[in-house]
């Protein structure tokens, strides 16, 4: 690798971690910042809203950069990502830090997806897997700073701090992209698929939102469910008629074969297990066990180091045996934590939290890179770059849904907790002040009551990871065909 590509990975790990840091950071400052922003029931739309406007500008990005250059598209993406997290840091309430998350997520949706495209357009075949796991590692030690640094703000500063860090990293990105890509593309003349654009974009939109409004405590949403489900079904249907015709279609149809689609779907549901630990454990760890923000974070950090190991050691494994039979060990390894999660309770030690951890962050880890392969080999060398940005796209709509799905149920359980002991009223955006109106609602009953929604999302985790099994298997088996 000559000192040009070198100069360059620099930039494309100083943009890595850009994003990296920014998933840390929040996860470990979101019980803090629901607490004085008194949001306790919206903590799924910090995250669901930025996955969702990182959802719908993947496949823009990806054909901006095709038509325009991945220099100035990725550059411009990190400018908007960093306007909008300058702004959530001055946010004064939820509905502020809501709406600038959006903006954040309008520019992150470049990140992972240019980023790949350049690995994909510069390095050579040979030295893509050894970029790739520099990326990797890029990732690792974000997953395992941004916690330690976003509990030491907590402590130290303000939670706004937490996203005004993300500016200097946003600048440097930028700096080193401008000085470091050399382009010489053919801007193509070809009719940007506007159409197909719109179209998807209003489908995920209309999708999503219905998904988002369960947590809005309206339970006459019925109608509302059943005229959105209608109206997308037939947005896709168009979708897929336009895309048909499309010179340039955002995703040709056949990069979806019956392995990367099942890959894909697997990828989809293993995502929403991952948000929801990203979510979810930091409250059990500080709300209900009690630990500071610093020590949550770094509680955190078994999964990161687990991750890269498993993407190592499974890597290996995948070029011995086969894609499907890493895939089921990945998988075996996930199906393993999630049955040990639900023994979690009030009184667990930390030792036990930090050993679950591990062993999710090597299953997770581990499947996540095999699929990934797998979904690449699985088309045409040409077809890679839409493929991967695809199974981008999925995993985000998965976390996205994820979030939201489990959201609605830990608001439900939550409540239904407190009335099942008589107490009415108590409203999860308030938890902490409830003991103001309802005196019987003390913090060791509050630290119970949140225990008892977590378990319920941990076995969710469970069911999903069955599921996750049972595709695993169903993966055709390429090596065993060639044999």
């Amino acid at each position: 690798m000559n000192t040009k590509k070198r100069s360059l990975m620099i930039a494309l790990m100083t943009a890595m971690f850009l994003g990296a840091v920014e998933g840390t950071v929040v996860t470990t400052a979101i019980p803090t910042i629901v607490k004085d922003l008194q949001g306790f029931q919206m903590i799924s739309f910090v995250f669901s809203v930025y996955l969702l406007a990182s959802a719908i500008t993947t496949p823009i990005y990806g054909k901006l950069s095709d038509l325009y250059g991945r220099k100035n598209t990725l550059s411009i993406g990190i400018f908007i990502f960093i306007t909008g997290s300058f702004l959530c840091g001055l946010s004064q309430n939820m509905y502020m830090l809501i709406g600038f998350r959006v903006l954040q997520g309008l520019g992150a949706g470049s990140i992972f997806t240019v980023t790949y495209t350049i690995v994909g357009d510069v390095f050579t075949l040979e030295e893509r897997p050894k970029v790739q796991g520099m990326l990797g590692t890029v990732w690792g030690i974000a997953s395992l700073a941004g916690p330690f640094l976003g509990g030491i703000i907590i402590e130290t500063l303000t939670w706004h701090w937490i996203f005004f860090i993300n500016i200097p990293f946003g600048i440097l990105s930028v700096i080193l992209l401008q000085r470091n890509i050399k382009e010489s593309f053919e801007k193509k003349k070809q009719p940007f698929d506007f159409a197909g654009i719109i179209t998807l974009s209003a489908a995920m939109l209309i999708f999503l939102n219905m998904f988002l409004s369960m947590n809005t405590g309206n339970t006459n949403q019925k109608p509302y469910f059943i005229a959105s489900i209608t109206l997308t079904l037939f947005l896709l249907l168009l979708f897929y008629k336009i895309e048909k015709k499309a010179k340039e279609p955002i995703f040709p149809f056949d990069i979806f074969t019956k392995e990367s689609t099942l890959a894909n779907i697997i990828c989809f549901l293993a995502s929403t297990i991952m948000i929801g630990m990203d979510c979810y454990m930091p409250i059990y760890l500080q709300n209900v066990l009690g630990l500071s923000a610093k020590i949550s974070g770094l509680s955190m950090a078994p999964m990161s180091i687990s991750w890269l190991i498993a993407s190592v050691v499974l890597g290996r494994c995948m070029v011995r045996r086969g894609g499907k039979a890493a895939n089921l060990i990945s998988n075996g390894i996930l199906l393993v934590s999630t049955l040990c999660l639900p023994t979690l309770g009030t009184k667990s030690p930390l030792i036990l939290v930090l050993l679950y951890v591990f062993i999710m962050g090597f299953g997770l880890g581990g499947a996540f890179t095999i699929l990934t392969i797998m979904i690449q080999q699985s088309v045409e060398y040409n077809k890679r770059g839409a493929a991967t940005a695809a199974n981008s796209l999925v995993k985000t709509l998965g976390e996205t849904i994820g979030i939201s799905i489990f959201g609605s149920v830990f608001n439900l359980f939550l409540t239904k907790f407190f009335v099942e002991r008589g107490i009415h009223g108590v409203d999860p955006g308030n938890l902490y002040k409830s003991s103001t109106t309802h005196p019987a609602v003390t913090g060791e009953l509050t630290k119970e009551a949140l225990n008892s929604s977590l378990h319920i999302l941990l076995i969710l985790f469970l069911i999903i990871s069955i599921l996750c099994m049972i595709l695993s298997v169903c993966i055709p088996d390429k090596n065993k065909a060639s044999d």
